[in-house]
């Protein structure tokens, strides 16, 4: 185990959850420093997205420990760790299709989430200001007043991710964010990752092994629930317990 230091700002240890005897996430350890992309890999069942479900509290754990920047996640309600700093983006784009991507953008605007906030709302400069920050980041400057429904399956996916950079989460969580996505597409969200992941913790689920080798600090191999390998890309790729479970196939 490692002793809660400060240089890591997600620090996960002992995590398991069981559902019915089964343990999905089986005693992991996981530590994550500020500005570090770690990438997340692994056969289907590993427990890849179980482990971001527990991050981000959609599946409460077994037992073990989640703090993240000092502040122990594993007993807060999901909007209470959403207010801590951790923002999740969900494999299918979650967005308002009706809406243009000027007003995605706003509504996820901290104040103006909830019931009380979208009522007291306003479009301050601050707002605004943000916003074109952000579609610039996500390049989506030039379609910030098209509807949402008119964008490409990767511009949905870079809107999604707008949408939690609102909110200037200091943990971002993405599952699976190139699926679908055209060639130029991935090279374009493989630039977008490098640039935000600068200043906060990052974590990606993802199976394309080219893309991970392009944007990964570091890569945790999952299998049945466990830590299988970590480390650089080069040496989770040439590690025989990996090439057998995993790359191999």
């Amino acid at each position: 185990m490692v002793s809660a230091a400060k240089e890591f700002s997600l620090y996960i240890e002992g995590l398991t959850v069981s559902f019915d005897g089964f343990k999905a996430v089986d005693d992991i350890n996981l530590y994550v420093d500020k500005g570090e992309l770690r990438v997340i890999i692994g056969p289907n069942g590993a427990g890849k997205t179980t482990l971001l479900d527990l991050i981000c509290g959609r599946t409460k754990s077994t037992a073990g420990s989640i703090r993240f920047l000092d502040t122990e996640l594993t007993k807060k309600s999901e909007h209470e760790i959403v207010r801590a700093g951790v923002g999740r983006k969900f494999q299918t784009p979650s967005i308002f299709e009706t809406l243009t991507v000027f007003e995605n953008l706003e509504i996820s605007f901290p104040r103006g989430r909830g019931v009380f906030g979208a009522i007291a709302f306003k479009r301050t400069d601050d707002v605004i200001e943000r916003v074109h920050r952000v579609a610039e980041e996500i390049f989506l400057s030039d379609r910030l007043n098209d509807s949402a429904e008119l964008l490409s399956h990767g511009q949905k996916q870079w809107l999604e991710i707008g949408m939690l950079l609102m909110q200037e989460p200091q943990l971002l969580m993405l599952d699976e964010p190139v699926a679908g996505m055209s060639v130029a597409e991935r090279q374009q969200t493989a630039l977008l990752l490098r640039k935000i992941a600068q200043g906060r913790s990052t974590i990606v689920i993802e199976h394309d092994m080219e893309f991970v080798a392009t944007i990964a600090d570091k890569v945790t191999v999952l299998h049945q629930g466990k830590v299988l390998a970590e480390g650089r890309m080069d040496a989770v790729q040439n590690n025989p317990k990996v090439i057998e479970v995993y790359l191999g196939h």
